[in-house]
C-alpha cells in the first residue's frame, strides 16, 4: 500500500478492529461476559463502513475506497466489499480464508498444506517432528522426564501436570502454523523475529534419521529456538496461550468455527478428530458461548458468492490458509490469483529483491486491475 499509494495519489487509513487495538467499546469492562458479545465480524465491518462514512462526509466525498487485508483481515475485506458493495469500490482479500467452515473444506487440508511447506525442505523434517509427539508424551510420563524436558527446553513454568503437557504441545501447533505462515524468503519480525526462509532454518536441525528419544527432542528444541529465540535475547520459553489467542479464541468459539483435524499419515501430527460437541463444550467452559458452525455461511454466502465482484482474492502456495481460500474465479471480476513459492499474504508486504516471481507478477496486475475499479 505504502508503495503504490503516492502512483494513486492516495491516503492510506488503518483503522483499528475493535477489541484488538485501543479501541474498546467499554474500557476496561470490554471482557466483561455482558460486553465480548460485540466482538464480531458483522459489528466490525459496520464500524469501517462509519467509519468510511464519516470520512466521506466530512473531507473525501467523491473518492472511491480500496480495501486492502490479509488473513481476517482479507476475509473482512472481502466480506465489506460483498455486503456493502456502495461503500467501497474494490478490494484485495490476501491469504483469506473465507472457506474454513463447517461443509465447506474438510478438516484435515490445513494440516496437509502446513506439513507440505516443511516436506518441501526434505521428507525427514516432517517425519521427526511426526515422531516427536510419542517422544513428548513418553518422557512427561514420569516427573523425572517433566524435570528433564522443563531444564531442557528452558521452559518458563515447568511441566507439571497434564494441563502444562497439552500446553506445550498446542504451542508446538502453533509454532509449526505461525513458521509455514511467515515463510517468508528474507528475515522478518511479523509474528516474531526470524531468519528468511524460516521453515528450512527449522528444518536444518531435523534431517538425521537416527533421531530418537532425547535426542530426538535435543534436536527439537534447537529447531523450535529458531522461532522463539532467533535473537538470542529470550531467557526461556513461554509456552502459555495470551490474552490475544483468548480474544481470537471467543471469536472461533461464536463465529469463527474452522473445524480441524489430523491423521498422522498426510500430516505431522498427532491423530485428532474434529469433534463439535467436545469443541462446543470447551467453548461453553471457557467464554459461557455455544459456537455457531454455520454462522459465517449463512451470513456471508459460503461458496454462493458468483454475485461478488470487484474482489481479488490472492493465495501463496506455502500457506497453509490457502486451503481455505478461493483458488479460481467465482465472478468475471472477482478472481483468483495463486502465487508459487508465496507464503501467507506476502502480496501485501513491502516489494524485496527476494521476492518469487510470483509475487512480482501479482503485484503489477494489482495495480492494473485497481486502476480499473477506480475508472469504472
Amino acid at each position: 500500500m505504502w508503495e503504490i499509494a503516492p502512483e494513486f495519489n492516495a491516503l492510506i487509513v488503518f483503522a483499528e478492529h475493535r477489541f484488538y487495538g485501543e479501541s474498546l467499546p467499554f474500557g476496561n469492562k470490554s471482557y466483561d461476559q455482558g460486553n465480548i458479545g460485540y466482538l464480531s465480524s458483522s459489528q466490525a465491518l459496520m464500524d469501517f463502513v462509519d467509519l468510511i462514512s464519516e470520512l466521506k462526509h466530512n473531507h473525501y466525498r467523491q473518492y472511491p475506497v480500496v480495501l486492502f487485508g490479509g488473513s481476517y483481515g482479507g476475509m473482512l475485506a472481502a466480506w465489506l466489499r460483498m455486503e456493502y458493495p456502495a461503500a467501497v469500490t474494490g478490494a484485495i482479500a490476501s491469504s483469506a480464508p473465507i472457506w474454513q467452515f463447517t461443509g465447506m473444506t474438510p478438516c484435515n487440508a490445513f494440516n496437509r498444506v502446513l506439513t507440505s511447506a516443511f516436506t518441501r525442505v526434505s521428507h525427514k523434517c516432517s517425519h521427526n517432528i511426526r515422531k516427536s509427539w510419542k517422544a513428548i508424551n513418553d518422557i512427561t510420563k514420569t516427573d523425572y522426564g517433566k524435570s528433564w524436558l522443563s531444564t531442557t527446553w528452558k521452559l518458563c513454568e515447568p511441566l507439571k501436570t497434564s494441563q502444562n503437557v497439552t500446553d506445550l504441545k498446542n504451542y508446538l501447533i502453533d509454532v509449526y502454523g505461525n513458521l509455514a505462515m511467515v515463510n517468508y524468503p528474507y528475515p522478518t519480525g511479523f509474528l516474531a523475529p526470524l531468519p528468511g526462509h524460516p521453515v528450512r532454518a527449522v528444518c536444518k536441525h531435523l534431517l538425521k534419521e537416527d533421531l530418537e528419544g532425547k535426542k530426538l527432542l535435543n534436536a527439537l528444541f534447537g529447531a523450535v529456538s529458531v522461532y522463539f529465540n532467533y535473537t538470542g535475547d529470550a531467557q526461556c520459553l513461554d509456552y502459555q496461550p495470551s490474552l490475544i489467542d483468548d480474544l481470537w479464541g471467543y471469536q472461533a468459539c461464536t463465529e469463527m468455527v474452522m473445524p480441524m483435524c489430523s491423521d498422522g499419515k498426510h500430516d505431522m501430527f498427532e491423530p485428532s478428530k474434529w469433534n463439535f460437541n467436545d469443541y462446543a463444550k470447551e467453548c461453553y467452559e471457557q467464554y459461557g458461548v455455544l459456537p455457531q458452525p454455520f454462522h459465517a455461511k449463512n451470513l456471508y454466502g459460503g461458496k454462493h458468492i458468483s454475485t461478488a465482484s470487484n474482489i481479488i482474492f490472492s493465495n501463496g502456495q506455502l500457506d497453509p490458509w490457502s486451503s481455505g481460500g478461493v483458488l479460481h474465479n467465482v465472478s468475471a471480476t472477482a478472481q483468483a490469483v495463486f502465487m508459487a513459492d508465496a507464503a501467507h499474504h506476502l502480496d501485501l508486504r513491502a516489494s524485496n529483491p527476494a521476492d518469487p516471481e510470483s509475487v512480482v507478477e501479482a503485484r503489477k496486475y494489482y495495480r492494473t486491475v485497481i486502476q480499473q475499479w477506480i475508472s469504472q
